[in-house]
């Protein structure tokens, strides 16, 4: 099994890049989805985050209100939240990965996460995806996302950015660099030349090559 690490900025499209990567036959697992799940009442991390961000993060029928409690941890208090849920979110992402080894010991699996080098688990990966776009183009696609007036999509995305390392500081790390700052053609031309080389290396893993 080929581990790949998928990350990039806010709004670069590494969601996009995920799914033409799922299109080709990788098996998936976004950490934003699995955070969700780790924040349902019940779950690992509900508590924890309850107690420390306090009740008024709680929806009328229990479920944490994440735009509520972003208001809260962006940008100065984000490492406290960090703190609780990461170690959560990489225990399941690796839980996740052995599984696929076992039921796919020769498939590529990849695992989206924003902060995945802010959390430190490059480590757990055996190649990083990094997926980059120019400013605006990340302004245009939160502002779109979110519904928001452009002015506020800008001053969200530097809000959120800034608790995150640079393009450019990601893009030093990675293995591979897809910029999705020109068209979807442009960007399916690119992870098909990124894909047949993760096969090349899963490959080479499944025969024993270096």
């Amino acid at each position: 099994m080929l581990r790949v690490g998928l990350t990039g900025g806010i709004a670069c499209g590494k969601s996009t890049v995920g799914q033409m990567l799922v299109a080709r036959g990788a098996h998936y697992l976004s950490a934003d989805e699995l955070a969700h799940q780790l924040y349902a009442p019940g779950a690992e991390v509900y508590d924890a985050v309850v107690d420390h961000f306090g009740r008024e993060i709680i929806n009328s029928d229990g479920t944490v209100n994440r735009k509520k409690l972003a208001s809260i941890v962006f940008p100065a208090r984000i490492g406290e939240l960090n703190a609780i849920v990461h170690p959560a979110v990489v225990a399941a992402q690796k839980r996740w990965m052995a599984g696929m080894a076992t039921t796919n010991p020769d498939g590529i699996a990849v695992v989206e996460a924003a902060l995945l080098l802010e959390a430190g688990a490059q480590k757990d990966f055996d190649k990083i995806l990094v997926v980059t776009c120019d400013l605006e183009r990340k302004v245009q696609r939160y502002a779109q996302r979110m519904g928001l007036p452009v002015e506020s999509a800008r001053a969200e995305v530097a809000r959120r950015g800034a608790v995150q390392m640079s393009d450019q500081q990601k893009s030093a790390t990675a293995d591979y660099v897809i910029d999705n700052s020109r068209s979807m053609e442009d960007t399916e031309r690119q992870v098909g030349l990124v894909w047949a080389q993760l096969q090349d290396h899963a490959r080479s893993r499944g025969t024993g090559s270096v």
